[in-house]
């Protein structure tokens, strides 16, 4: 029987794509999980560039690669949430049970209740509150696949561009948790934060150009991604690894698409190891960042906290670039 008969909830919904203010909450049906599926009440969403760029329809490139040509095909805006779960698919063999506090990523996450593979979510660790989890299954596991990828270990010299951002910011944690000498770069106002999560140096790109600094890196984490990669790869030594996550230059086309293209290119024949990131959440990922969590290897900082009717107002600003760590909408 269905017990969500007859039960709606609020939602983040979108028909066409447009400025954030295509964005509108609405009432509809509450879903119903099916076999190996839980249904959770949501406390706390993540908010990131992601979002932006689904509202916005931008760059045009994504429509052609099967987001949805007109609007996105997922109506129902959001990825990342934590919540309580509140009923269990019938016919589940799980080890959840109503009332667990998760973490995870489904679509649709901009709503009071989600539906969720019960395999992929993780249990919020003691002593984190929902909104610190929300920021962990899309950007934090992007931060984790970032640093990773960057080889980054004990005394590398690492770089983290946009290091005051929703994954920059836990990139420098997971970063400096490993042993690295970081280095973050960031607006002047937001430097006091950055050397508080772990850099050694902070660099204001508003008034020091890093490419002329004459610095040498072993890792390069770019998360703001409008330099090019061949500026990136004059301050690199010559086996080290640039880590492109994102892009916000190249225009409405395609975005930072071509640089990402460019770093797999040319990755073959570079003794420099250029990754092109394109980030996939794996359960695995999830646990691990729970460990990192509950042992205090980082934190999630939480710039602004929205109520859903304002989500439009948080997509704004994840839009103007002006966040100092997470943006995140609770129902």
């Amino acid at each position: 029987m269905d017990t969500n008969e007859g039960r709606t909830m609020r939602a983040v919904t979108q028909d066409a794509y447009g400025p954030p203010s295509a964005l509108r909450v609405e009432r509809i049906p509450v879903p119903v999980p099916g076999e190996n599926q839980v249904l959770v009440r949501v406390r706390a969403a993540g908010v990131d560039a992601g979002t932006w760029h689904l509202t916005t329809g931008r760059p045009y490139l994504m429509r052609a690669i099967g987001f949805g040509w007109r609007g996105p095909k997922a109506r129902v805006r959001g990825l990342g949430f934590a919540g309580v779960v509140e009923e269990i698919g019938a016919g589940s063999q799980t080890g959840r049970r109503v009332g667990d506090a998760v973490f995870g990523s489904a679509d649709g996450a901009l709503a009071e209740f989600v539906v969720a593979p019960a395999d992929d979510l993780v249990a919020v660790p003691p002593g984190v509150g929902f909104e610190e989890a929300a920021a962990v299954p899309i950007s934090a596991v992007t931060a984790l696949q970032a640093v990773t990828a960057s080889g980054a270990g004990a005394g590398d010299r690492v770089l983290v561009i946009g290091a005051a951002g929703g994954v920059g910011h836990i990139a420098v944690q997971l970063a400096a948790a490993r042993g690295a000498q970081v280095t973050g770069v960031c607006s002047g106002p937001k430097a006091e934060l950055v050397r508080s999560l772990g850099a050694q140096e902070v660099i204001d790109y508003t008034t020091t150009d890093i490419v002329t600094l004459g610095r040498v890196y072993d890792a390069i984490i770019d998360t703001a991604g409008n330099r090019p990669l061949t500026a990136l790869r004059s301050i690199l030594s010559p086996t080290g690894s640039v880590v492109l996550v994102g892009g916000e230059s190249g225009g409405p086309l395609l975005g930072g698409i071509q640089r990402t293209a460019a770093a797999g290119m040319l990755d073959r024949f570079s003794r420099q190891r250029l990754v092109g990131l394109v980030a996939r959440e794996q359960p695995e990922d999830l646990r691990e960042l729970a460990r990192l969590l509950s042992d205090g290897s980082f934190r999630p900082v939480i710039d602004t906290v929205y109520p859903i009717e304002e989500t439009a107002a948080a997509v704004a600003h994840i839009g103007e670039g002006r966040a100092r760590g997470k943006v995140v909408v609770v129902p």
